[in-house]
Formats: structure tokens, C-alpha cells, sequence
């Protein structure tokens, strides 16, 4: 897809009224750190909520610095911001650093509150991921468009998504979609096709069951593709 061009596709975020327009709430860039100073956010002002989501989101961020210092996996995940309206969303999005610019290594997640971005989470733990790659610094459109179709709740299998990452690594992106029940084929194959399709993604994706991974690591094959 066209990395550089911003869809104005209002229909898209029809049932939370979410706007495309990264401008619309006004706010400068800051940082997402992701170094020994840990994460840097610039919090929303309070605002009345206008527009209420139907889920509360979290986002969260694993430190590359951090997980060279933990012994435990996962134990350098923590939380940033929760938020429950578009309004919230815009002003978080606009006041952290996008994928292109975050640190190699890095992982940033969005996942509904009360959902832990790790396997051992009882309601991840049955489930899988589907996952789009991308040359470094290239998945910045497609993960706004994967937020956005999260928080607008467009995927016909809402409830059986648990969240989104993007991984940062030195040659590549990875945008992953964690969902709670990984033999639920038919809700697995219609959220797969309808990811790419909100991406204008042509390319094959694959979904990998979080068992396997555990068990099998990289070794791990794909059980869908679409």
C-alpha cells in the first residue's frame, strides 16, 4: 500500500465516530523514550468525554533497554495510558512517537483494558496472532489504521480481539493482531481477511496459535492464511 497517503474513509469508523485526521486535536509530537529514562508521555489534558468507545484501550510499551535488564519475559511490559474516547485517543496518538521513529527493539501495544499483552493472560492464553510485515519504517499508516479499526470495533469478530503490537526491529515492522480463541477458525479467517482489507494489504498473512509459539518458538508454523 501507499505508505505516505492518509485515507479519508469516514465510513470506516462509523459506530465510534473516529476521525482520520491525525490534526484534529491540535497537539505537538513528543516522545515515546525508550531508553534507561524508560517511557516519556506527554498526558491529555482532561476533557468531558464527547465520544465514548465501546472498550476502554491500554496502550503499553516494552522498553528494549529494560528487557536486557529483566530475567523474567514480559517483565519490562508496562502501561502508558488508558483511554475510553476518541477525543483521548487523538491526544494520546499525537503526543507519542509513531513506530518509524521509536527504538530498535521496541515493542508498543494497545490492547482493551484488563488484558495483559502476554501469553500467560488467561484470556490470551488459548488464542493466536495474525501478522503484517513491513520494511523499517514503513508500518507507521498501517498501524493507525489497525488502531483505529480496533477502537472503531469494525471487525465483524470484535469481541474475539484481545489487541494489537508492533514490534521494531532492525530490518523490519511487524504489526501483530492477538486474538482470545485460536480454534475458532471461521472468526479467525473473517478477521484475517478483513484486516487486509482495512490495510490495503495484498500480500499473504499467516496466523500463528500462542501454544505453539510457546512450545515451538521460532519453530512455529502457520495454521490460517488468508
Amino acid at each position: 500500500m501507499n505508505e505516505g497517503s492518509e485515507r479519508n474513509d469516514s465510513s470506516s469508523m462509523k459506530k465510534a465516530n473516529v476521525s482520520t485526521k491525525e490534526g484534529d486535536c491540535g497537539a505537538s509530537e513528543a516522545e515515546i523514550i525508550a531508553g534507561d529514562s524508560d517511557v516519556a508521555v506527554a498526558p491529555p489534558d482532561p476533557l468531558p468525554t464527547r465520544h465514548p468507545l465501546e472498550n476502554s484501550w491500554t496502550f503499553w510499551f516494552d522498553n528494549p533497554s529494560a528487557k536486557s535488564r529483566q530475567a523474567a519475559w514480559g517483565s519490562s511490559i508496562r502501561p502508558v495510558y488508558t483511554f475510553s474516547s476518541v477525543e483521548d485517543f487523538w491526544r494520546v496518538y499525537n503526543n507519542i512517537h509513531h513506530p518509524s521513529k521509536l527504538t530498535v527493539g521496541a515493542d508498543f501495544h494497545c490492547f482493551k483494558e484488563k488484558i495483559e499483552p502476554k501469553w500467560e493472560d488467561p484470556i490470551c492464553a488459548n488464542g493466536g496472532k495474525w501478522t503484517v510485515s513491513f520494511s523499517r519504517g514503513k508500518s507507521d499508516t498501517c498501524w493507525l489504521y489497525t488502531l483505529l479499526a480496533l477502537i472503531g470495533e469494525q471487525f465483524d469478530y470484535g469481541d474475539e480481539i484481545c489487541g494489537a503490537v508492533v514490534n521494531v526491529r532492525a530490518r523490519q515492522e511487524k504489526i501483530a493482531l492477538w486474538t482470545k480463541n485460536a480454534a475458532n477458525e471461521a472468526a479467525q479467517l473473517s478477521i484475517g481477511r478483513q484486516w487486509k482489507e482495512f490495510l490495503d494489504y495484498n500480500e499473504q498473512i499467516g496466523f500463528i496459535f500462542h501454544a505453539d509459539a510457546k512450545r515451538l518458538d521460532r519453530g512455529a508454523k502457520n495454521r490460517y492464511t488468508v
